[in-house]
């Protein structure tokens, strides 16, 4: 099982050297990969529409294509994934262009995880339709794919239309991979027919495994096994305490996950230095390199 980490984008701050810090300090520890949020917009929440949320226009998000990009000028191995990009918000050539100059840049260590959101208003912002957003994105990925693996793509879809065109460079992964975040039904059938891996927001691997088994009966109806199927589950640094986290890992583990991210926020640390602190004291009381 692979340990990566959430990187902290709400606490962290916009110091590119703390940034630096913390992919190179990570690497060295042994954490695998890094996963990062993503929203292109922060909204207003005193607004008369009906509107909720876990974040707003003061919550800091980093462009994960450009974090990843950065911190893969200044490492060698850790891996880097979204966790999740908000596809459907965006145009599918763009993030295929973005997403396939990435895994150059990095040689090869990017995991492409998406999504559809719940933000209304940074759809509007984007000029996408919220509405069709989860009909739409089965299409973004095959066309993502192609797009990928194909130097020219003659494409016409419901919502795409590529006339005998390309990008150059294609991506070193041909295609990359691609895993579903979320847990709604329709969600869980994507992952499991049309995905490499699956990220749960489940707290306790317990309560994933209902969701782990529906994903196990799609594969199965596909004809596909869950051998080289994915689960990428998070858990908390909290309080700091060993133990915990260690029954954690053991529980996803004996789940099915094949990557772990540990998430540092929320854990009432205050500076980029406190973050990194966590991630060494994390990485030398379990030994993370011994789980692989």
């Amino acid at each position: 099982m692979d340990i990566g980490f959430v990187y902290p984008q709400t606490e962290f701050g916009n110091d590119p050297y703390a940034i630096r810090d913390l992919a190179q300090t990570a690497e060295g520890l042994g954490f695998t990969h890094v996963l990062t949020y993503d929203h292109v917009l922060g909204v207003n929440p005193d607004r008369e529409e009906d509107w909720q949320g876990p974040y707003d226009y003061q919550s800091p998000f980093q462009s994960p294509f450009l974090l990843f990009s950065f911190m893969a000028g200044v490492t060698g191995d850790i891996g880097f994934i979204t966790g999740i990009l908000i596809l459907p918000q965006r145009q599918t050539a763009l993030v295929a262009k973005q997403a396939a100059t990435l895994d150059v840049l990095c040689a090869g260590r990017f995991r492409l995880g998406i999504g559809t959101g719940w933000n209304k208003p940074e759809y509007v912002s984007l000029g996408e339709n919220f509405h069709n957003r989860g009909q739409r994105i089965e299409e973004q990925v095959e066309l993502l794919r192609q797009l990928w693996t194909k130097p020219l793509v003659n494409f016409s879809g419901r919502w795409h239309t590529i006339p005998d065109a390309g990008i150059n460079p294609l991506p070193i992964q041909r295609p990359i991979p691609i895993w579903f975040g979320g847990h709604a039904d329709a969600v869980l059938r994507r992952s499991a027919t049309i995905g490499d891996g699956w990220l749960p927001m489940y707290r306790r691997a317990q309560d994933a495994l209902p969701a782990i088994e529906k994903i196990s009966g799609y594969r199965i109806q596909a004809g596909k096994s869950m051998d080289n199927f994915g689960i990428d589950a998070r858990i908390r640094y909290e309080n700091g305490n060993p133990a915990s986290w260690e029954e954690q890992l053991r529980s996803w583990q004996a789940a099915g996950a094949t990557h772990v991210s540990l998430n540092t926020m929320q854990a009432g640390f205050e500076t980029p230095a406190d973050h990194i602190n966590a991630l060494k004291m994390f990485a030398s009381s379990l030994d993370i390199r011994a789980w692989k």
